[in-house]
């Protein structure tokens, strides 16, 4: 079902009360107009704007230089592994310093520096104590003499000899694991210098694009200028037609004619029809247009749907609301009937339609 609406409109106005204030707006206007040849730079902008672009250039004159050299420094490592060197120097002269030590494997006392000498003075002593007292007794060369000697000079080197062999293998081992540590530690010192150094080159790609942009303050500066050397006097002249334009507009008549064409819905068509129907028949009880709007029964022309029950015949029944009007309804729905009595079922434009009476009928036997 398709309708168009068409309406032609003519106004005619006038602002005939502003008549009486025509004398002080055309006062305002002269005074707008004299104004016009004053919307270029005054001297004193013009300075400001020049010894602001001046300012940036001799900023960039003065620093620039020195952003590009701390880029180009960073970029290059920043010097992190200057020392590098010198670590590793360290570490291999601590190395060649600890090497024999850490490895030695011959624990023999005896190999060790000035223990025989120390062995052969205890085993003199010793001798020198055992037979002094069997000499005394007068039981020197005894065979006792002989047994108690070689006791005492097992009991008095042997711990020494153990003592010694220890003590290399602890000197061996200490010397070992410093040695490693130290490997560690210069490893350790190389890599975290390797790590500042590509730290610095990162840092390097940020002061590369810094050392770019403060080469370009100066030319950003005169662009910013020269900006606000067009922009002043064309932000002047935008105020005063701000102010001029409404003023010279009031007084003015206008007249016109406008034509609106409006595609009324489906929906919109039948109840236009159902009202002019209800405007035909009339009625009491609620109005013709009311009873036939009810034969609309399809789900897409209503909102707000509820089931409140069932007919006999298992037919739904719901409240709901047709599309933008504020009452509630109670009846049936066309894509449920039509499942159990599709003769009911009629189509009006684009929305289905129900024949209650045709709708009920099987309810009524079912009861």
């Amino acid at each position: 079902m398709g309708g168009k609406s068409s309406q032609t409109t003519t106004q005619n106005s006038t602002t005939a009360p502003w008549e009486a204030a025509q004398p002080a707006l055309q006062g305002i206007l002269s005074q707008l107009q004299g104004n016009l040849s004053k919307t270029g730079l005054t001297g004193a902008e013009d300075s400001a704007l020049t010894g602001s672009t001046n300012n940036a250039y001799s900023w960039v004159n003065q620093f620039a230089p020195g952003i590009n050299s701390y880029a180009k420094d960073l970029m290059a490592g920043g010097g992190a592994l200057d020392q590098a060197g010198n670590v590793n120097q360290n570490y291999l002269d601590y190395k060649a310093a600890t090497q024999p030590l850490a490895s030695n494997t011959d624990y023999n006392p005896y190999n060790t520096p000035g223990f025989r000498d120390a062995i052969d003075t205890l085993r003199s002593d010793i001798t020198n104590q055992v037979n002094g007292q069997f000499a005394a007794a007068g039981r020197d060369f005894s065979g006792m003499n002989s047994q108690t000697l070689g006791r005492g000079i097992l009991q008095g080197v042997a711990p020494t000899i153990a003592a010694q062999y220890n003590q290399n293998v602890q000197n061996q081992q200490g010397a070992a694991s410093n040695l490693y540590n130290a490997g560690n530690t210069n490893a350790g010192i190389l890599t975290g210098l390797q790590q500042q150094k590509l730290a610095n080159q990162g840092q390097g790609i940020t002061a590369a694009d810094q050392a770019r942009d403060a080469s370009n303050t100066g030319y950003n500066a005169t662009m910013q200028a020269e900006a606000a050397r067009r922009g002043i006097p064309v932000q002047s002249l935008g105020l005063l037609a701000n102010i001029g334009v409404p003023i010279a507009a009031l007084g003015s008549k206008s007249s016109g004619t406008s034509t609106t064409e409006k595609q009324a819905s489906p929906l919109e068509q039948f109840t236009q029809l159902a009202g002019g129907l209800g405007s035909l028949f009339g009625g009491g009880g609620g109005t013709t247009a009311g009873n036939i709007f009810k034969l609309i029964s399809d789900r897409r022309a209503k909102e707000d749907i509820t089931q409140v029950g069932t007919l006999f015949d298992g037919t739904p029944v719901y409240r709901y609301r047709y599309i933008g009007q504020p009452a509630f309804q109670i009846g049936l729905m066309a894509q449920d009937v039509e499942k159990y009595a599709p003769e009911a079922v009629g189509q009006i434009g684009q929305f289905k339609a129900v024949d209650y009476k045709l709708a009920t009928d099987k309810a009524l036997e079912a009861a």
